[in-house]
């Protein structure tokens, strides 16, 4: 059930994150040139933290490791996306760290990178994000 004044479509999952890898390429890159952490994931995006900012606006490649304890041999691989950057915390950039971003998923890359996103969110084994 979403709450009215929240505009999201898809159900927001808390993962563990100094164990939720994510990396992120500029679409005019072959490699990933940053790497961090996700805070939450669901169907629709993620909100995550890098050690440099990105621009929102920017397309991306993306990256995702979900922990795998307890994952199924097939569910182990990393899930690749094409991302829009929708949000940066601009609080982060006045203090030494990580910067607080996130993104909205335009498309999965791989064939099934969509349904193991969804077997995994939805097996119980993370609570739902706030």
């Amino acid at each position: 059930m979403r709450v009215p004044s929240d505009r999201r479509q898809h159900v927001r999952f808390a993962l563990p994150s100094m164990y939720t890898n994510i990396a992120i390429r500029p679409l005019d890159q072959d490699t990933f040139l940053y790497e961090g952490h996700a805070y939450d994931l669901s169907l629709g995006g993620m909100r995550f933290e890098l050690d440099r900012p990105i621009e929102p606006g920017q397309d991306v490649g993306v990256r995702i490791m979900l922990p795998t304890a307890g994952l199924a041999w097939v569910d182990r691989r990393p899930i690749f996306a094409r991302a829009n950057l929708v949000w940066l915390n601009e609080e982060d950039l006045t203090e030494a760290g990580p910067i607080r971003m996130a993104c909205v998923f335009s498309r999965f890359m791989q064939p099934g990178d969509e349904s193991r996103i969804e077997r995994a969110l939805h097996s119980g084994r993370y609570a739902l994000a706030a």
